[in-house]
């Protein structure tokens, strides 16, 4: 199938979470057998092996409004929908943005003549209210949408969680052929907004790109993050008060923007992408810590896990409500109800390389069999071959 994304970036510098699994989503959607068109939301067009580009028609107001919108620190707030800046915004988007969207998508399809389907990856929903409905009528092409930002961009959410807009505020979810959301917990409530056809779609692996490389495991424990918020107590029962506990064993944490006490582990800042898969293959122990939202919403699946799993680590997990709905617990991956359980789940499983070397064998083996992009690849391709 011939199909056109429109994403919310294709460039890694914006440094947006959803970025990485982009590119390995639309990977596969080509290694799978369909060809691939991008056009970016926010940003430049970035061009690859695996999909040819469009430029972005709005590419001047993207960066700039971005740039704005990082140096105001501004975070959504739902109940403020009236404010100066809101007027401002409306009116960029009804009289600039949204005609150029149409435009280009509408001269894209034309000159394209074959396209299958149109895939909206995390745009804004209320920056193209009607786009949807206006190029079914006219070229009868399924729009589906993806939304790989669950639960936490759902008004409720958006506050605690820091997002800077909330784009479901003035939307029409009826308007999308398929919904694809990676939260099973919430698609009950996309339901009650109109969503029609929802279908959870998980993260996951390239399982080359996140291939365990054999290096020299210096790392007793690692955590890897951006930010504390929504995920303070289990970092505390975690990592805090263990590596209090265990002053022999080395812990390490890398990313940023801890906003509470790290105890002993070792702070190493901001890792690249490149360097990422050295950092987890060095750790013995590799932790998976949530926010909140994600582990207390059923199914509401994060990057992490999945990418971990695929080097072949050993995880160690907090709670999180559907784990099992992706991971065999207590063979995959190890979960933790309490401090207590971290330090003698580190204590054990530190004592045996036999024991972390079997759990991150079958976790890497679950990957393979059920979690490749290439899995979510075919799921999208099955759903819209429904929708036509």
């Amino acid at each position: 199938m011939k199909l056109l994304a429109f994403v919310s970036t294709i460039d890694l510098k914006y440094g947006l979470g959803c970025t990485p699994s982009w590119w390995q989503l639309l990977k596969a959607l080509h290694e799978t057998g369909n060809e691939v068109i991008v056009v970016p939301y926010l940003g430049g067009a970035v061009e690859s092996l695996w999909w040819r580009t469009y430029e972005n028609s709005c590419k001047f107001e993207s960066i700039l409004y971005n740039n704005f919108l990082k140096s105001h620190r501004k975070v959504a707030d739902p109940s403020k929908t009236k404010v100066f800046l809101s007027t401002i915004t409306k009116n960029l988007i009804n009289l600039d943005i949204k005609p150029k969207i149409k435009k280009q998508l509408t001269d894209i399809i034309t000159k394209e003549k074959d396209i299958d389907f149109i895939l909206f990856m995390n745009i804004p929903l209320n920056h193209i209210t009607g786009i949807p409905s206006e190029l079914k009528t006219e070229f009868g092409i399924p729009c589906l949408y993806y939304d790989g930002d669950m639960p936490t961009i759902l008004p409720k959410y958006a506050v605690s969680r820091g997002f800077k807009f909330n784009y479901y505020v003035n939307s029409d979810l009826s308007e999308y052929d398929a919904f694809f959301v990676n939260s099973k917990g919430v698609i009950e409530d996309l339901k009650e907004a109109g969503a029609k056809n929802v279908t959870p779609l998980y993260y996951a692996a390239d399982a080359d790109l996140f291939a365990p490389v054999n290096v020299e495991q210096t790392i007793d424990v690692s955590f890897y993050g951006h930010g504390s918020g929504l995920r303070e107590e289990w970092m505390t029962n975690m990592i805090t008060n263990p590596s209090k506990r265990l002053p022999d064993v080395n812990f390490s944490v890398g990313g940023g923007n801890f906003g509470i006490d790290m105890g002993n582990a070792k702070l190493i800042g901001p890792v690249s992408y490149s360097a990422f898969r050295e950092f987890c293959c060095k750790s013995k122990i590799n932790l998976n810590i949530t926010r909140w939202s994600h582990t207390n919403i059923y199914a509401s699946a994060t990057a992490r896990p999945f990418e971990l799993a695929a080097y072949g680590a050993c995880i160690v997990s907090q709670p999180y409500k559907g784990i099992e709905d992706w991971f065999e617990v207590g063979k995959e991956i190890i979960v933790v109800n309490s401090e207590d359980e971290a330090v003698e789940t580190y204590e054990w499983l530190l004592s045996s390389d036999e024991e972390r070397l079997k759990i991150g064998e079958r976790a890497r083996q679950r990957i393979l069999k059920d979690h490749t992009y290439r899995h979510r690849a075919k799921t999208i391709i099955d759903v819209c071959k429904l929708c036509n």
